[in-house]
């Protein structure tokens, strides 16, 4: 019997990792599955756990008003520290690059205990974009015992920064496993959620979310700009924003935007409920990592508000569009699907981000390394 500790912080991080949990958990005899949420984001992971039938063993509450980054490493790391001390852990198992991923690893590393990173070798190659999130999967490439990459240019990234061949696994993303997990039944709740809200989900629905931390201050000004002059020219077309709780970018899209009618501003989105939107929208405009990876699977042109993106597969495929917060690109590339229908803007192009096995795929390649 291994023990193995999940730990995450955020939505998608609970989002990506939940496949896995499921999928170990098929295996009561060989693992022992212990989840531990940090509580970087505390109201959106938990209720994205309830959604997936999971709940937390610890929950660790780290997270305090106006943290710095360093503030919420020293504070994320000590509580690990706790939790090792606590636990006989046999591998540790972290997704993607938040801070929580960062000190999963590091603490793990510290113990001498095996990292298994899921999502690996995505870059950017900019420190600054996105902002810390780059440094943060670079450095925990560095302690991983096992890379699951999402993609063949993910483990080429690898392969350049001198990680071993045999520590690297293609598996596509545990992501697109997710999406394949929604029912009809919640797909259908999610339609009468937004029945009883008043807000009619139809061929002009446009979905919209910003919160990344290099997008505050002037970059947000400019995309709530762009924003506000297509919700006026295209004002037969509903706006549903899901606003991010962070102060300084909640209150300057209500400030900007609650005036308008055919906009829609709404609290932190259940996980079914935003992909019903996603799989429903003639237009994506988001900074997203995750919603990069999840529109494609429904047809959805994407603009993708970020300078850089480590996502690179998307915007080579077609189905992404790099917009950066640049007014004048936000507003050509919205315009030239917005005076289209709907039916006239699908995509074609297969998801380039997985098919809905690797989660089967990466508890497989545990198995192997573990001896199991």
């Amino acid at each position: 019997m291994k023990n193995i500790l999940f730990v995450f912080g955020t939505r998608p991080e609970v989002i990506k990792l939940a496949p896995v949990i499921i999928e170990l958990k098929k295996y009561p005899d060989k693992y022992n599955v212990i989840i531990c949420n940090t509580e970087q984001q505390k109201e959106l992971s938990n209720q994205t756990l309830e959604y997936f039938g999971l709940k937390a063993d610890l929950n660790l509450d780290c997270m305090r008003p106006n943290q710095s980054l360093l503030e919420v490493q020293t504070r994320i790391l000590t509580a690990l520290d706790k939790v090792f001390d606590t636990h006989k852990i046999d591998a540790t198992v972290v997704q993607g690059d938040t801070m929580t991923v960062l000190c999963g690893a590091l603490a793990s590393f510290y113990r001498k205990i095996p990292v298994y990173h899921v999502e690996a070798g995505l870059r950017s190659y900019d420190i600054y974009e996105p902002f810390p999130e780059e440094v943060m999967r670079q450095m925990t490439t560095r302690v991983a015992e096992l890379n699951f990459a999402p993609t063949e240019k993910n483990r080429q990234a690898l392969l350049k920064e001198n990680i071993k061949d045999d520590k690297i696994f293609v598996v596509g993303n545990t992501v697109i496993d997710a999406l394949f997990c929604l029912s009809e039944d919640t797909l259908n709740n999610a339609k009468k959620y937004f029945n009883e809200l008043g807000i009619q989900v139809d061929d002009k629905l446009v979905l919209i979310t910003a919160h990344r931390r290099e997008n505050h201050g002037e970059r947000i000004d400019r995309i709530l700009d762009a924003v506000e002059f297509l919700v006026q020219k295209y004002n037969n077309h509903t706006f549903i924003i899901p606003v991010h709780p962070n102060p300084n970018v909640k209150d300057k899209i209500h400030s900007r935007l609650e005036k308008y009618g055919n906009v829609k501003l709404l609290q932190p989105l259940d996980y079914p409920y935003l992909v019903y939107l996603m799989k429903n929208a003639k237009l994506i405009l988001t900074d997203s990592g995750g919603i990069q990876e999840e529109a494609p699977s429904f047809g959805c042109p994407t603009l993708v508000m970020r300078y850089e993106t480590e996502r690179q597969e998307g915007i080579d495929a077609g189905v992404s569009i790099l917009v950066g917060a640049d007014y004048d690109k936000i507003i050509s590339s919205s315009e030239a699907i917005l005076a289209k229908s709907k039916e006239e803007t699908r995509l074609k192009a297969q998801n380039p981000y997985g098919d809905g096995t690797s989660a089967k795929k990466i508890v497989e390649i545990m198995n192997r390394q573990l001896a199991l």
